[in-house]
């Protein structure tokens, strides 16, 4: 079974609370819920964590990624600016899919840069946290048709 692991960066434990016109009013966990339901219908299995810590971040990448075959991943604000978690995913190598709840190219122009993105098999945008389901129907299609 494909197993994919879905990591929210810093501040995501916030959802709900921090900024709803931005983020919106669902919770982390019950963002985690649709996460799991959508695992459910394409029978995937998802390991799904969250940290503020960008070396509990590298941490997990680097303990489970041999039983990992993908990760779908919001760095949150260390997108622009992490080498650390941009190597520890390099390093890896396994398909990525970088989230983002916001558009951040319609946002502060400090968040306009990704150091995730060049090394990403693709980056979902300002899809609300409809973009973490896409990210996992993607990435599980890729990952079928890798193992054919």
């Amino acid at each position: 079974m494909i197993k994919i692991a879905v990591i929210h960066g810093p501040n995501l434990n916030m959802l709900g609370m921090r900024e709803p016109e931005v983020y919106g009013s669902l919770t982390l966990q019950e963002v985690n819920r649709l996460i799991s339901k959508e695992a459910g219908r394409l029978k995937i299995e998802v390991e799904i964590f969250q940290s503020n810590l960008e070396g509990e971040i590298v941490n997990f990448i680097q303990a489970g990624y041999p039983g990992f075959d993908g990760i779908v991943i919001n760095p949150a604000g260390l997108t622009h600016y992490s080498i650390v978690l941009r190597d520890s995913l390099v390093t890896v190598k396994l398909p990525v899919i970088e989230v983002h709840i916001s558009n951040i190219y319609q946002r502060e122009d400090f968040r306009h840069k990704s150091v995730i993105a060049p090394i990403a098999v693709g980056q979902i945008s300002g899809l609300g946290i409809r973009g973490y389901l896409y990210a996992l129907a993607a990435l599980t299609n890729i990952l079928k048709k890798a193992s054919y």
